[in-house]
């Protein structure tokens, strides 16, 4: 379709859409899919998702008054054809890139976005907030939350419709049902949400069971009559309404999600005539209008640059093994060692390189759904069994489970080991992602031991030391490829609570951890070239410390240079100088390196590394900045 013939240039806002007949909304869609996977195609992205809610966003911005009737979106990785009827369809290209739009809904980038998303199971509470503060203010207009079924299988979800039905407020709950989240969904709640239990058999179970009841005069006829009293009591029966209603929901549903027309009655009908809190469940198709997609959804969940005739990514440089893919294929090499190793994920078998597990040692693998909560605490259990199980979340996402950790596996000090992939800034998919508050927030448990490799082949010892450890370890590592050495092939405990002297100098300490060790290392070397001297330490423990030999070459420069893909605040630096305190070091000059106290945006790593004054050249200035000071 030409520039000049497409319905999506004629929308600036939920207003001109509603300027459109019903019966051209198809053709919009076409050119809403279009633009998101053009778009995606270069940027990467989460494509299936946002593909599989076109219908359904152009109903519920048809229907509703927004930006005034609120509209909240689970995690919000699905919300691109939001944005591109937002008012942000000519920067739309920029979506993810430096700069440019988020990939998220965010309040200060548009008033059509109610509630700032990206993590699971947040919109009904959100959504029930609003209507509570609606009500309050004497506001009439309506709250709605979207949530997909993989959502629903978070506790929090269920925390919000538990309230909600006791609330009795005007809350619209719209259920994305597309059989997946990431992954497959998996529990119980999932296969109860299945489509299969609200298509044919559940026809034919009530034509059978209408058969039989009619069977029995007069007694039969009256049974039926009860049970059709109301809105089709018997199919509620067998259907996840029962379950809604339960909780004082009005059900409506299942209804197809890509009949647009349908969902536009059905939500003017709702609109017009509901009271109370509904839920509305639509059926949908991940990855819809593009074909790659909707053959693999899982796969195209989250994409980077690909080929739309093909669907294939397009070729990158050869680069090493990702950290995620050591992670998994280590484990699989220990587990084949150790029958008592078992693995848990919260619905990111492949994200979190579990996958491989899963396959040689099911019985031994766990997905939780996503519930990282319930992960950590169902580890516990393992635990105390004698198990020795690895929990791999990514850091943003553990971030929900810190009760859990302190209070059911620290406490007893039990021999659970955190895997916590994405540590540090993750890239493109911004702020509700990047794993930086880690260091912070688990470096001041009793009892958890804290690690992160400075490469992908001390990663493989450092899973099999905290495998073996007593008591819960916390690895922690980045996204993205490894940085290329050679991989040992035997496996060896670490020495516990000791760092590693790469370098001697006499001019400065430079104290790395994780992934910024290599990048100090190159820092080194350009320093020794401007006539500085500088020691780097790689001290591999971020709790414990290695406080000896940290104080020793900390005593023997005299000044120190802290560097960590963390937050400052508490982190790694503040450890240092915490036991530079301890030890009577307070003459020692020590300046910290990491992210300042806000929420670091979106962009590549790299270009973060170098806002965040975290990258070689910021390491360099600061040390000569302390040596010549």
């Amino acid at each position: 379709m030409t520039q000049s013939t497409s319905l999506l240039n004629q929308i600036d806002s939920p207003e001109d859409l509603r300027r459109l007949a019903v019966a051209d909304l198809p053709r919009l869609a076409e050119d809403i899919r279009r633009e998101i996977i053009e778009t995606v195609a270069v940027n990467g992205g989460h494509l299936a998702p946002c593909l599989g809610v076109v219908e359904l966003t152009l109903a519920i911005h048809y229907v509703f008054n927004t930006p005034d009737d609120k509209l909240v979106w689970d995690v919000g990785h699905q919300a691109y054809a939001h944005k591109l009827l937002t008012g942000r369809r000519d920067r739309f290209r920029t979506l993810r890139q430096y700069k440019g739009i988020s990939g998220f809904p965010k309040r200060e980038e548009s008033p059509y976005d109610s509630f700032d998303t990206g993590h699971s199971s947040t919109s009904i509470s959100a959504s029930l907030g609003i209507a509570a503060a609606q009500e309050l203010k004497g506001d009439p207009h309506r709250s709605i939350a979207v949530i997909g079924d993989g959502s629903m299988t978070g506790g929090l979800a269920f925390e919000g419709l538990n309230q909600a039905g006791h609330l009795n407020k005007n809350l619209i709950v719209i259920l994305n049902d597309n059989e997946m989240s990431i992954s497959p969904n998996v529990g119980a709640l999932s296969s109860f949400l299945s489509r299969k239990l609200t298509g044919r058999s559940v026809t034919r179970v009530k034509r059978e069971m209408e058969h039989f009841l009619k069977s029995f005069a007069n007694v039969g006829e009256n049974i039926l009559h009860v049970l059709k009293k109301g809105e089709d009591s018997l199919k509620g029966f067998f259907t996840p309404g029962m379950l809604f209603e339960a909780l004082k929901f009005e059900y409506i549903g299942p209804i197809p999600g890509h009949q647009v027309d349908t969902l536009i009655q059905t939500l003017q009908n709702v609109r017009d005539f509901s009271k109370g809190p509904v839920l509305i469940h639509v059926l949908t198709t991940k990855g819809k209008g593009y074909a790659p997609a909707e053959r693999n959804p899982g796969d195209y969940h989250g994409v980077g640059p690909f080929d739309i005739a093909t669907g294939k990514s397009l070729p990158t440089p050869p680069a090493p093994p990702s950290y995620t893919k050591v992670f998994g294929d280590t484990l699989i090499k220990i587990a084949a060692e150790d029958p008592r190793v078992a693995a848990i994920t919260a619905a990111m078998p492949a994200g979190t390189g579990l996958t491989g597990f899963s396959e040689k040692y099911p019985d031994r693998f766990f997905d939780v759904g996503i519930a990282e909560q319930h992960a950590v605490t169902f580890a516990a259990g393992l635990a105390t069994e004698g198990l020795l199980p690895v929990v791999a979340v990514y850091s943003t996402f553990m971030q929900r489970a810190l009760d859990q950790i302190i209070h059911d596996v620290c406490l007893p000090n039990l021999p659970v080991t955190f895997a916590l992939d994405r540590g540090g800034v993750v890239g493109d998919d911004g702020p509700t992602h990047h794993g930086v508050f880690d260091l912070t927030f688990l470096r001041f448990i009793p009892n958890l031991t804290v690690v992160a490799p400075m490469d992908e082949n001390e990663l493989q010892h450092m899973l099999y030391s905290a495998i073996l450890h007593p008591g819960p370890v916390a690895v922690r590592y980045p996204r993205g490829s490894g940085t290329g050495v050679t991989m040992d092939e035997e496996l060896v405990r670490l020495p516990f609570g000791k760092g590693e002297l790469l370098r001697e100098g006499d001019d400065v300490l430079l104290l790395p951890v994780g992934n910024r060790v290599t990048t100090a290392m190159e820092a080194a070397e350009g320093l020794t070239k401007l006539g500085v001297q500088a020691a780097v330490i790689n001290p591999r423990f971020v709790n414990p410390l290695d406080g000896d030999l940290i104080c020793e070459w900390a005593s023997k420069t005299g000044k120190v240079v802290t560097v960590e893909d963390n937050v400052r605040k508490g982190g790694f630096g503040s450890s240092v100088m915490e036991l530079l305190s301890r030890r009577g070091l307070d003459d020692v000059k020590v300046r910290i390196l990491g992210y300042p106290d806000r929420f670091m945006e979106h962009g590549s790593q790299e270009q973060l590394y170098q806002l965040g004054k975290i990258d070689a050249a910021a390491i360099t200035k600061t040390a000569l900045e302390l040596t010549n000071g």
